[in-house]
């Protein structure tokens, strides 16, 4: 007789629980209370998430500035515990998670208060605390109410110890995802009826034409599917919708982020243990959870009233452009975050990037114009390196650029595929550079001057970046080891409203650092 396993995943929903991208008040088909209103509740059915949940959205950025007693007031009662993120995932009613690598982005105390608020088991094989304070198990047996005995095993893509502050991760066992998957597997597999891998990463190669795609081993689902025998693979942490595919000896999945769908997965066991797999996205077209809008109403409107407040006032807008034309010609708003960071830093450079969706600012300035035109939860390093590694940083921002058939110029398809990453297209202020997309990449740089004069290759300059661009992430790993003149644990957003409070009229600096010859 057949009998049949129905799935609900979702991963890297970043703390969107409403219908909103928070860049404006509009409701939009999206957001977990939305989507789970849909959610099957049997025993034949499980309900999964693979990571990302707790950081993301300005929900989140408020949440975790809130003092213990403030977030007390954050929900209408406690009947699904008293932290909202953990609140919504129970009335939704999930019962396995993993972790993602943005999970860990406010400490080890934060993800704890999550977790331990969980009703769902968090499975995660390849990441624990040292302590052992937090409630995770490398995997789990879950038996249906049909008899079929479900073999599941979570894992997080290693570059957590990239990317992480030093302070956390120095509380954490790291290793790669691929051998503690092998060992759960083996733990596991012959007392299932079916296994399940869920994995916080995504696909290194083209889907279609199985091509590497490049990036190192942050993903490494094909590696998954082609050497472990997983029956199903629920995949995250790309942003990339797939519907399903059969890669290897798996079937893999991955939902898109901020809930715009969930990914439903049937699994049909035959008799003899053969197996079909069917799926589909199904969108977020319900009406939110009532109990979860009541729920979470007081944070909610404690966001919205936060996101309103004025922040002060620019001389000019800072649209958010298209992406190819800003990386060409510049952009005020880039010029303005890279302002902010030399305020802060004291570096002789600055550099950013810019989310693949921002809001821009307008010239009288809220805080929903700040948080949704700079989303990433980001603190600021300070680098030394000398003018020889800096031209190898602008080359790689430099490999942003392509030219098309017709000889036009376009985004290169590095920066398009598995995922948009016009995130990893950087922006310098502070030095007057030329890049010559005519010339091949590794050598397009032609001229990088810093205080009037040509930068000598064994010239010392400190540049501020991101702490997620001090860990090399995005193909600068020239950046990895260097110096690190200051650590500056402020959060990127907090230093931006800060210093439009405390600079009442504020000149947009205008300048084109960058000449980009097409």
């Amino acid at each position: 007789m057949k009998r049949t396993l129905t799935i609900r995943f979702t991963s890297d929903t970043h703390g969107y629980l409403y219908p909103t991208i928070y860049a404006d008040t509009q409701e939009r088909p999206m957001g977990l209370m939305k989507l789970a209103s849909a959610y099957p509740h049997d025993g034949n059915t499980l309900i999964i998430d693979g990571g990302d949940t707790i950081q993301g959205s300005p929900m989140t950025n408020l949440y975790h500035r809130l003092t213990p007693e403030e977030r007390r007031s954050c929900l209408a009662d406690d009947r699904y515990g008293v932290h909202p993120f953990a609140a919504m995932m129970n009335l939704a009613g999930y019962q396995f998670v993993t972790l993602g690598n943005h999970d860990f982005n406010n400490g080890l105390d934060a993800l704890s208060d999550y977790l331990t608020n969980l009703d769902a088991l968090c499975l995660c094989c390849n990441i624990r605390d040292r302590d052992g304070r937090l409630p995770i198990a490398p995997y789990a047996i879950h038996r249906l109410e049909n008899g079929l005995r479900i073999g599941l095993v979570g894992a997080c893509t290693h570059y957590v110890a990239r990317w992480e502050n030093p302070k956390t991760t120095a509380q954490l066992t790291i290793e790669d995802p691929v051998d503690a998957l092998a060992r759960s597997l083996d733990a596991i597999r012959d007392r299932c009826d079916v296994t399940v891998c869920i994995y916080h990463g995504g696909f290194e190669c083209d889907l279609k034409t199985l091509a590497p795609l490049g990036g190192g081993t942050e993903n490494q689902a094909c590696r998954i599917c082609r050497e472990l025998d997983f029956d199903l693979v629920l995949t995250g942490h790309q942003h990339m919708s797939v519907p399903g595919v059969h890669l290897g000896n798996s079937y893999a999945v991955q939902p898109n982020y901020r809930a715009p769908h969930v990914c439903a997965v049937t699994v049909a066991v035959e008799e003899d243990g053969s197996k079909t797999f069917e799926s589909r996205l199904i969108p977020a077209e319900g009406e939110p959870i009532p109990q979860a809008a009541a729920l979470l109403a007081p944070l909610e409107a404690r966001v919205q009233r936060w996101l309103d407040t004025p922040a002060g006032r620019l001389d000019r807008e800072l649209p958010a452009g298209e992406h190819l034309d800003n990386a060409v010609n510049g952009s005020y708003l880039a010029n303005f975050i890279n302002t902010v960071q030399r305020s802060l830093s004291g570096a002789q450079v600055s550099t950013c990037a810019l989310a693949n969706e921002i809001k821009g600012m307008p010239k009288t300035v809220a805080i929903r114009d700040v948080v949704s035109s700079y989303v990433y939860s980001n603190t600021l390093v300070v680098l030394r390196m000398d003018g020889a590694t800096l031209r190898r940083y602008i080359e790689r921002t430099a490999a942003y650029f392509s030219h098309d058939a017709e000889g036009n110029l376009c985004v290169s398809g590095d920066f398009l595929r598995p995922k948009v990453q016009h995130y990893n297209y950087d922006y310098f202020s502070g030095i007057d550079y030329v890049i010559d997309t005519r010339r091949p990449v590794g050598s397009r740089v032609s001229s990088v001057r810093l205080d009037g004069h040509e930068l000598e290759d064994d010239e010392s300059v400190t540049v501020c970046v991101s702490s997620y661009r001090a860990c090399g992430t995005g193909g600068y790993d020239m950046l990895v080891g260097l110096p690190v003149e200051r650590d500056i644990q402020v959060d990127v957003a907090d230093a931006i409203i800060e210093y439009i409070v405390s600079h009442p009229q504020i000149e947009v600096d205008t300048k084109r650092y960058g000449a980009v010859i097409v």
